[in-house]
């Protein structure tokens, strides 16, 4: 029969890691296939269009007839202009009287219509830059639009986070993976910093390493009515990663109090000093995306192999976490995978395991967890 596979989150200690980095259209690729470059180095360019205001200044100007626009005009079509600059100017009754329209924004003038009587306005174009994200090598162009980076490091994915990509060196605040972080934990030192909390740190705590500037936060868990706070409204729940509130925060465990998984904060506190690349984006429903952490680095492992679960499935022994309550965020281990459906309370048969779970065995069904990827 077919193998069990469960989707999980990725901690892995090294493993090859690609990134596509496209522009939203068509632009200038900067690099070339093998390049070998730093994360902040911009691999494409492009200009996505200014905003465009079509405005009927014939009406503007009082004119009787369109068509008497182009006599008005003190610019032609092409032009640049600057916001609050004259640009057309109604004869008037014997020289009084005059009518005047001066430009709504700084642009061009694309187009004037003797027809409509409307003048077009343009914004200036919005330059548009993507960088590398990590420290890596080009693998491969994509003509006008891109480039896959390809690097190796550790790649540690969260449950939930809050903004998009940034860098920063890795700072370890939490003594352990329980810890709490304070508000007098946070110092002027850490700006710039990715800094590394255990099972939670406090709204004080958060609000000050904003003002100091910090990068990135990683904690085990946060409140949801903290997160809310901060941003003012309900998480969404189609997609993260798009917020303005200056740092990126990453959820490792989920919502609560609770303690960083002992591999995820060993990762993390033997690279402690690296440049880290990390992105909150998270997307929960159709195209899973998880919030990221990557350390680059060419360290040799003793065993350098990494399971592919996808083609092997759970076995037992898996490491796992419980997605769903009544053990949401609790770590376990594969004990067994019945082959028989289960029914659980709902009426429904499922599919089931038991895991050891806080040094108990439990039942569990398969969809309520997700594999720990090594």
């Amino acid at each position: 029969m077919a193998h069990a596979y469960t989707p999980g989150l990725k901690v892995a200690a090294r493993t090859i890691i690609e990134k596509t980095r496209k522009l939203p259209l068509l632009g200038e690729v900067l690099v070339k296939k093998g390049d070998k470059i730093p994360a902040p180095t911009i691999v494409a360019k492009t200009e996505l269009p200014g905003k465009v205001y079509p405005i009927n200044v014939a009406g503007q100007l009082g004119l009787g007839k369109a068509n008497e626009l182009m006599e008005c005009m003190l610019k032609k079509d092409g032009d640049n202009v600057k916001k609050g600059e004259l640009v057309a100017q109604s004869k008037g009754f014997f020289g009084f009287f005059r009518s005047e329209y001066k430009a709504p924004i700084n642009g061009t003038i694309t187009q004037i219509s003797n027809i409509t009587g409307q003048v077009i306005f343009n914004a200036p174009a919005i330059p548009v830059q993507i960088d590398a994200y990590v420290d890596g090598e080009v693998k491969e162009e994509i003509p006008n639009e891109g480039v896959i980076i390809k690097t190796e490091g550790v790649h540690i994915q969260g449950i939930i986070g809050l903004g998009g990509e940034t860098f920063g060196e890795i700072k370890i605040i939490a003594t352990d993976p329980a810890q709490v972080v304070e508000e007098d934990q946070i110092t002027d030192e850490l700006k710039g910093k990715i800094i590394v909390c255990g099972s939670k740190i406090t709204t004080q705590a958060l609000a000050k390493a904003g003002k100091i500037g910090v990068s990135g936060v990683i904690t085990g868990g946060f409140d949801y009515q903290d997160i809310k706070d901060i941003l003012g409204e309900d998480l969404g729940v189609a997609i993260t990663g798009h917020e303005d509130i200056g740092y990126t925060l990453i959820l490792t465990e989920g919502f609560g109090t609770i303690p960083m998984a002992d591999r995820t904060y060993n990762l993390l506190k033997k690279y402690e000093g690296y440049k880290a690349s990390i992105n909150g984006a998270t997307q929960i429903r159709a195209g899973v995306m998880r919030p990221e952490i990557i350390i680059v680095h060419d360290h040799q492992l003793e065993d350098s192999t990494h399971k592919n679960y996808a083609q092997s499935g759970l076995e037992r022994g898996d490491q796992i976490r419980i997605i769903r309550a009544p053990y949401f965020g609790k770590l376990g281990k594969v004990i067994s995978l019945p082959v028989e459906l289960h029914k659980v309370e709902s009426g429904t048969w499922v599919r089931v395991m038991t895991a050891e779970v806080d040094g108990k065995e439990v039942l569990i069904p398969r969809a309520n967890v997700e594999v720990i990827e090594k």
